[in-house]
């Protein structure tokens, strides 16, 4: 079946399909495309890779491949649909020798942002986040803030991100059922990542510590109880750092706490480097073992029992 569909188009048009330039077509689509190192990755999704502009890999998934299998993963496309839409894309349509614009998400409407409804309790979060190894207290303190809570629907532990008003702007989402770490994760609809999970900014304080998600945040609170300020990006884009610091002039120093995987390494290498020329005295933690804060958060507490 897979052949009968692909003989629907000729060697050629496979070809152009394939080597759609995946910055372009992403920015097409409405996505905010932004150059790290020797890759390209968009704000609304922080794991994706895109390397020589053809090919992308997902690391949060762990899938990858070319222009046509984006729109089959992302857009909801069949493959007869992908391929029709890059040759539209590229002005090589079959029936459309001019170049067309095709419908996307950019001609759509953008969603209003919500936050979803609240359980009666937060049983669920809590036990999930004590599991991770999160003191009660700095549970505790979040639920006390409204920057975390169980979601009614799923039961979700909702990660809120306020702006300089107070005014909730973004919210992620983490499975509370997920098994080492890969349960669901995502961004509620309509949530601006340029708002990031941060506490309540403390102006005795020039200094802010800087995570990649909300539990590496906590976990790093667990271990340090006295830190004062702390955001994490919801990710990898540094749009909710670049609001905070305009938000918070009196923040002189930026400590980099992102994972010790490839693509928090390459970002943080990224940021170093950006911040510095700003003005900014930069330095980075690193966690002894893991890969992120609350793996090792976790090692440590298993070290410390095998004493």
């Amino acid at each position: 079946m897979a052949s009968e569909i692909k003989s629907r188009f000729t060697d050629t048009e496979m070809q152009i399909a394939r080597e759609t330039d995946l910055p372009d077509l992403l920015t097409h689509l409405g996505y905010q495309v932004k150059r790290i190192g020797q890759y390209h990755t968009a704000a609304e999704m922080d794991s994706l890779r895109i390397k020589d502009r053809r090919t992308w890999f997902r690391y949060s998934q762990g899938i990858g491949g070319d222009a046509i299998t984006f729109l089959q993963q992302f857009c909801d496309k069949t493959f007869p649909e992908a391929v029709e839409y890059l040759l539209t894309f590229q002005g090589k349509a079959r029936d459309a020798p001019v170049k067309t614009k095709p419908v996307t998400k950019q001609d759509e409407p953008p969603k209003e942002f919500a936050l979803p409804p609240r359980n009666v309790d937060d049983r669920r979060v809590f036990a999930y986040l004590r599991k991770r190894g999160i003191a009660p207290q700095v549970i505790l303190q979040f639920l006390n803030s409204g920057l975390l809570y169980e979601d009614a629907e799923y039961h979700n532990c909702v990660f809120v991100g306020k702006d300089a008003t107070g005014q909730a702007k973004y919210a992620g989402l983490r499975g509370t059922y997920d098994q080492n770490g890969k349960g669901f994760r995502g961004d509620v609809t309509g949530s601006d990542k340029r708002v990031g999970f941060a506490l309540p900014y403390d102006r005795s304080s020039d200094q802010v510590f800087v995570f990649e998600a909300p539990i590496d945040l906590m976990s790093y609170l667990t271990l340090h109880r006295n830190t004062q300020n702390a955001l994490a990006l919801c990710g990898l884009y540094d749009g909710a750092l670049q609001a905070y610091l305009r938000n918070n002039p009196q923040i002189k120093r930026i400590v980099l706490c992102l994972d010790m995987d490839t693509p928090g390494q390459e970002t943080a290498e990224q940021l170093r480097k950006k911040y510095a020329e700003m003005g900014y005295e930069i330095s980075q933690e690193k966690p002894r073992i893991g890969k992120d804060w609350n793996e090792y958060l976790q090692k440590r507490k298993v070290l410390e029992r095998g004493r």
